[in-house]
């Protein structure tokens, strides 16, 4: 027989954990906080790979969903310098193992695998604590609550349930990005469009970078970083969305204006994104009818593999469950053994940071050249 499982978080990887599981016939419940799937926006593109996210897919059995979604051509690559000069144009021909994928459409394909019911939405964790015997109490904020023999922490960098197996929090990695959109680009922004191509664009430079992805609809997706302290963000009012778009666009003066037209003609405020890590190698000692995938387990900056490894994660956990029917406790020892040393080793790349005197378009390909990228 196989222990119900219970899981908090109804983000990608707490998503393909219950996808696998319903696959296995494994009964499972998913509390989320949010009130609906459409309660908040979802993300921008993500490239799923075919070492990592891709086969997490093939085993909930959803990849022929998934190629139905993925937006052709947006694995083109364009690295411009702060002048806008075009160092590297690459065109996606197709033949690259990292497809993109809009979150929210990879999401709903999750979402549309599962059972009615399976997800129970505006459920935000208050609490969680043991019960002993490897049972825990989930409190909600509503007032009520969930008893588990076994529950699975899914709910990202701040996780409810981390603190059941480990002390660690995340830190300020020294870099925030600032969020813009671009809609209609073709035909409103069309320097702007010109200059991100049918893919991606990257325009590093030490202390500062602009990244942006052609989504679906013509829309420009831009991320501006910063190597900058809470306190320099916490001095820009970004309540006031003109005076922080210029404040945020003076830090680039002097760069390309298509460049810095993702900055300042962004159709929508400009939003913060702080970002965090745990520590690298973040582990724990085995806790009875307890783990964690994910962010919750093992946060990094961001460097494109966060989402794969929290599908893995959601697929490796469903498959050792799958395999040790009756001994929940040899299966989370399993998943365990496996996931901290992957985690550890995606957590880490050869990027330079961004404060970095190496963060410049030339050293980036110079990097992708060493790689045979």
């Amino acid at each position: 027989m196989h222990t119900p499982v219970t899981i908090i978080g109804a983000g990608l990887g707490g998503l393909t954990l219950a996808r696998v599981l319903h696959v296995h016939a494994i009964p499972v419940t998913v509390y989320e906080a949010d009130s609906s799937p459409s309660a908040r926006a979802q993300g921008g593109l993500l490239d799923i790979h075919d070492y990592n996210g891709q086969l997490a897919l093939e085993e909930a059995g959803l990849m022929e969903d998934f190629r139905a979604i993925v937006l052709e051509g947006r694995q083109a690559l364009r690295v411009l310098d702060e002048d806008g000069t075009v160092l590297l144009d690459q065109p996606d021909d197709g033949t690259g193992g990292r497809p993109e994928v809009q979150r929210g459409d990879l999401r709903r394909v999750l979402l549309d695998s599962l059972p009615a019911g399976t997800v129970r939405w505006g459920h935000k964790v208050s609490g969680v604590r043991s019960l002993g015997d490897g049972r825990h109490e989930v409190a909600f904020a509503d007032g009520g609550t969930a008893v588990t023999g076994l529950l699975v922490g899914a709910d990202g960098a701040w996780s409810r349930v981390r603190p059941l197996l480990s002390s660690a929090a995340p830190e300020y990695i020294g870099k925030s990005v600032v969020e813009t959109y671009l809609f209609d680009s073709g035909s409103r922004h069309p320097a702007a469009a010109k200059a991100v191509g049918s893919g991606m664009l990257i325009a590093p430079s030490p202390g500062k970078e602009i990244f942006a992805h052609r989504e679906k609809d013509d829309t420009l997706h831009a991320y501006v970083g910063l190597a900058r302290p809470r306190d320099w963000f916490a001095a820009v009012d970004f309540t006031d969305p003109v005076a922080a778009t210029a404040r945020i666009a003076r830090e680039f003066e002097g760069w390309a204006p298509e460049l810095t037209a993702l900055i300042t003609d962004s159709d929508v405020a400009p939003v913060l994104r702080s970002l965090h890590a745990l520590p690298t190698g973040h582990r724990w000692d085995r806790v009875p009818g307890v783990t964690l995938l994910g962010d919750a387990a093992h946060l990094s900056a961001p460097n494109g593999e966060g989402a794969n490894l929290a599908m893995l994660d959601g697929a490796e956990l469903g498959r050792a469950l799958a395999a040790h029917p009756g001994d929940a406790e040899r299966a989370l020892a399993a998943y365990e053994q496996d996931m901290f040393p992957r985690s550890a080793k995606w957590a880490t790349d050869d990027m330079p940071g961004l404060d970095s005197a190496d963060n410049t378009a030339q050293g980036l390909i110079d990097l992708f050249t060493e790689h045979g990228m």
